[in-house]
């Protein structure tokens, strides 16, 4: 006998039925929840297991974009004929439900994955101002040729139609470029919004299309005081009274960076054992650096504790640090445009390596230089703080103008020694 169909009519959806179902025939079914609320479903069996699938919303007005009665016995038939093919329709509408938010993940463009990327990533970045120079370097040269494309689509054609403009002009710069978006690329793959190789990766694909940067332009250094003028300079800079003088002395005195002198708490020093612990969170390479503080690095400093400020050196604002630029516009105001600050870290770099018998692990040390090279960093186990004292005294008395006195000291040691 066969299968009574059809049984519901637009009149009876319109009806208030109580909570329940009510068979169309076939498998299709209006269910009436205790809410009220109506929707289409399609029972069936499946290995023997009883299955329901939704089919949506009952429409009971026109074109409200929900269901209607034909629209649903025509989805139940489409669903009976998978049955027939052995296919399972639940299993069909999550792979198409899949694909569709697979197609429309990579329809998002690059600037979005880009901004996204940013946002996740800029907590964990040493300053405000690297999240800042991403965006700069997108805005201008990315942007322009790839931000509104899909990022799915993004192919070595157009990673070059974005390089090829600036490699050579700016080859510094391009090669930012190149690897913020090799970056963003990969993040893009990882969260699926694109699948296949990155066409911005250098090694074994754009090292073969484009000359190293290396070949390029030469490297710029930050320009350095020669060593041998430091001693002028320093005693100069002795006789001025500013706070970004006593900033730049202590800086090139410690062979410190910039951003951790002016960032110096009162809390990092311990003036009786003449020791400065900089915090790893204020380091480039993440990782504590202790300091030994000559008497003359000591004297700058102590007064300026004394004061209970929030930073040794503090700037115009109350509770703010001194500016990055403040002992570079006094560089500049001392000797002309040309060196920086950044620069003396090169100079007691030098001396100790011309001047001095202090071996080249030393000074990397005391510079807090990162090393590469793996059976280097393991056996650097120490951070030979005694000798370094003694290299920061040294580097002090030649500061000082005491250099002569230094070698005179080293002649003795050697006569004595033979």
């Amino acid at each position: 006998m066969a299968r009574l169909a059809n049984r519901l009519t637009t009149l009876t959806l319109k009806k208030d039925l109580d909570p329940g179902l009510y068979a169309d025939g076939d498998g299709l079914y209006l269910q009436v929840s205790k809410q009220k609320t109506k929707a289409w479903v399609f029972r069936f069996m499946r290995a023997g297991k009883a299955r329901k699938m939704g089919l949506g919303p009952v429409s009971i007005q026109p074109n409200d974009k929900r269901i209607t009665l034909l629209q649903a016995r025509q989805k139940a038939a489409d669903a009976r004929s998978l049955l027939v093919d052995g296919v399972d329709p639940i299993e069909v509408r999550k792979i198409r439900r899949a694909q569709i938010a697979l197609e429309a993940a990579k329809a998002t463009t690059f600037r979005e994955c880009a901004e996204q990327y940013i946002e996740d990533n800029k907590a964990g970045w040493k300053n405000d101002k690297h999240a800042a120079q991403w965006k700069a370097t997108l805005e201008t040269y990315a942007y322009p040729e790839l931000g509104a494309l899909s990022v799915g689509g993004i192919d070595t054609g157009l990673v070059l139609k974005v390089l090829r403009p600036i490699w050579h002009a700016k080859p510094e710069t391009a090669s930012r470029v190149r690897g913020r978006i090799e970056t963003i690329l990969d993040w893009a793959k990882a969260s699926g919004f694109r699948d296949g190789e990155n066409p911005a990766r250098w090694r074994g694909h754009l090292e073969n299309v484009l000359p190293a940067k290396s070949k390029v332009s030469e490297v710029k250094h930050h320009k350095a005081m020669p060593y041998d003028e430091v001693p002028s300079f320093m005693t100069k800079l002795g006789t001025k009274a500013e706070i970004s003088a006593k900033a730049l002395e202590f800086t090139v005195l410690t062979a410190a960076r910039t951003g951790e002198a002016i960032g110096a708490r009162p809390s990092e020093f311990n003036l009786q054992t003449k020791i400065w612990t900089i915090p790893g969170e204020r380091m480039k390479a993440k990782k504590e650096h202790r300091v030994p503080l000559c008497d003359r690095a000591v004297n700058i400093i102590s007064p300026l504790i004394e004061k209970g400020t929030e930073y040794i050196f503090e700037g115009a604002s109350v509770g703010k640090p001194l500016s990055n630029m403040a002992m570079l516009e006094l560089v500049r105001g001392m000797v002309g445009v040309g060196l920086t600050v950044h620069g003396f870290r090169s100079s007691f770099f030098d001396w100790g390596h011309d001047v001095t018998g202090h071996p080249k692990e030393l000074l990397d040390i005391a510079l807090a230089h990162t090393v590469s090279d793996k059976v280097e960093a393991a056996y650097r186990r120490s951070d030979m703080f005694e000798k370094r004292r003694r290299l920061m005294r040294d580097w002090s008395e030649f500061c000082g103008g005491r250099d002569e006195a230094l070698r005179a000291q080293k002649v003795v040691a050697m006569r004595s020694s033979s």
